[in-house]
This record gives C-alpha cells, structure tokens and sequence, in this order.
C-alpha cells in the first residue's frame, strides 16, 4: 500500500541582514553592445548582465561586423565601427527569447541597403512586431514576416531612408528606440513624440557615448525626442559600467520589508525614475526604503537601496505609474 505524503511544513525566515548585489541591467547592456558599436573606437563595458538573451544580443553584433569580446566575468570590449558601418550578415540573427533586441536590432538595421533574417525560440516568434514595421516602413524598410507582423522575418533595409516624425500610437521604449536607432543611418532630424514618457535607457546612452539628442515637452505634454543622422562621435577608449537591475533588486527589497527584524542594502542599482515606481509604490505602503548615495554612471542615476522591516498598508497604484513599474507587478503581489 503507497504510503500518503506527508503535509508540507513551512517555517518563518529568520531575519536579513547583509550587503548584497544583483545582476546588471539588461535594458542597459543590450544597449551598451549595441550603441557602443556605432560610435568610433573601443568601448569598455563593466558590469553587463551574461544571461542568454544578451549573449544573443553579442552574437548578432558579431554577425554584423562588429568585434566583441569577452575580457572576463561582466568585462568586455566593443570595437565600434561607427554609423553605417555594419555588414549584412551572412546568417540567420538567432535573437533567441530576447524580444528587446530584437525590435531595437530591427532598428538599427532598417537603414542599412542589405538584407536580414531575424528569429527566434518559441516563444519570441510568437510575440507581434507591427509596432515596429509601421514606422521602419516609412522610413523605407521592407519587411518579409509571417502574417505581416511574426518571426521568422526577412527585413530588406531603405536603399534611401527616410527620416520621420513619428507619434507613437502608444507609450513604447522599444518602439521609440528602434525608430531613434533607424535615424542615426538617415539623413536629417528624425523625431518620436512618445504621449507619457517610457525607459530613457537609449537616449541617456547616445548622449554618453557623444551623440547630440534633443527633447522638448510639447503643449499637450508630450516629450518629443530629436535625433540628427550620420553623427560621427570619435572618442577613444570609453568606458560604461552597467548598473544592477532595479527589478531584480526588488525581489530582496520585498523579503526585507516583510521579513520582521531585517535590514538589506542592495548596491549599486539603477534609479532612473523611469524605473522606479514599485518603489514609490512601497513607500506610499509604508515601506522603510532609501536610496542611499546616489551618482550617475554615464547619465544613469545610480544609487544603494537600503530596505528595513516594514508594517505596510494598502493603497491605490495610479495607471499612470504602469510604464514604470511594469516588470515589477508580480512582486508587488507578493
């Protein structure tokens, strides 16, 4: 006779006390392989997160010509050859289950006069990129995709690109980075107006690197994001260094806020406000957080998070804090 499992037993967690780090951003080092391959010279990055969809991200860059090396744990180097100076690749760009780089890639390479094929797992060719076609389409790109709009996809880029104003339809920092990386390969001032403001990674990265961007708050509030094409920032040896994820941080900050007796610091971890609304959400809560000496790192607000045992109440997250807090709502549950 099989014996009947015995119940499960669960015990409180005694307090957390420590110093702590988490992985790199990964919005911030596919940028950082990416747009560090467009500006002259080597680039340093510190810091990048090695998961699997940013290695995907390494591998296309090579793919196009560009050398990216591995110097050991997070450290690598990037070789940039400049504004339209990637190669059509010679094979299918795997962008894996990464969905940001591959809309960002398809960005990048809208405005080249050569052919790519993007794919992905499962999962990935199974996620829609109209959002991104309809403005690389005016901008002179073809597009070859499964029912117009999935991976697989073959892209055929503007021969003479366009640059464009573009409305985003809806709020997207995939969208408006792909169009803003479409513009730096076309000539003249491509412009995004983005309705409420979403991650500002790329922009912050371009101007770190030496690119001129401009923004201006329209009447209606609207931000609108200008970008002048075939720039040629030339600058030796840079250096980015990759803050922690601001998502991943949270999953420690919330144990140490639940946990009775706990203190946590995370350090090192992006602050940018566009990031951090499930932190303004926990202390509206009455969660015990501070944002311990705060810095930017190549125009990225950094700072240590330092979290305390803290008796929160409910309150009411507002729609307009979803574009920052969006990766965050499962552990807001918690």
């Amino acid at each position: 006779m099989t014996a009947l499992p015995q119940p499960a037993t669960s015990y409180a967690s005694s307090a957390l006390r420590g110093t702590i780090t988490v992985a790199g951003d990964k919005s911030i080092s596919h940028r950082s392989l990416m747009l560090s391959s467009q500006a002259l010279g080597t680039t340093y990055v510190q810091g990048l997160l090695e998961g699997e969809d940013v290695l995907h991200t390494a591998d296309a860059m090579r793919a196009l010509g560009v050398p990216v090396r591995r110097l050991g744990p997070g450290r690598w180097e990037v070789h940039g050859v400049g504004v339209g100076g990637l190669s059509e690749p010679n094979t299918l760009l795997d962008m894996g289950n990464s969905g940001t780089s591959t809309r960002l890639l398809m960005g990048l390479l809208a405005t080249y006069p050569f052919r790519s094929f993007f794919s992905g797992d499962a999962s990935l060719n199974k996620r829609p990129m109209k959002r991104v076609i309809t403005p690389l389409s005016q901008m002179g790109a073809q597009f070859f995709a499964r029912n117009e709009t999935y991976l697989p996809m073959g892209m055929e880029g503007a021969k003479l690109p366009l640059p464009i104003h573009y409305r985003l339809p809806v709020a997207s920092a995939q969208v408006k980075s792909a169009i803003l990386l479409a513009g730096l390969n076309a000539a003249g001032n491509t412009t995004v107006v983005e309705p409420e403001p979403t991650r500002d990674h790329t922009e912050r990265m371009l101007q770190s690197l030496g690119f001129q961007i401009d923004c201006e708050t329209l009447e209606d509030g609207a931000l609108a994001w200008t970008l002048a094409g075939h720039q040629s920032p030339k600058r030796a040896d840079r250096a980015i260094t990759v803050p922690a994820d601001p998502s991943s941080a949270a999953f420690p900050v919330v144990a140490a806020l639940m946990v009775e007796g706990s203190d946590v610091l995370i350090e090192n971890v992006c602050v940018n406000h566009l990031r951090v609304g499930l932190y303004d959400t926990l202390k509206e809560m009455g969660a015990d957080i501070h944002f311990e000496n705060p810095r930017e790192w190549q125009g990225e607000p950094v700072a240590n998070i330092r979290a305390r045992f803290s008796r929160l109440k409910g309150v009411s997250v507002p729609a307009e804090r979803a574009p920052r807090m969006i990766d965050e709502y499962p552990i807001l549950a918690i």
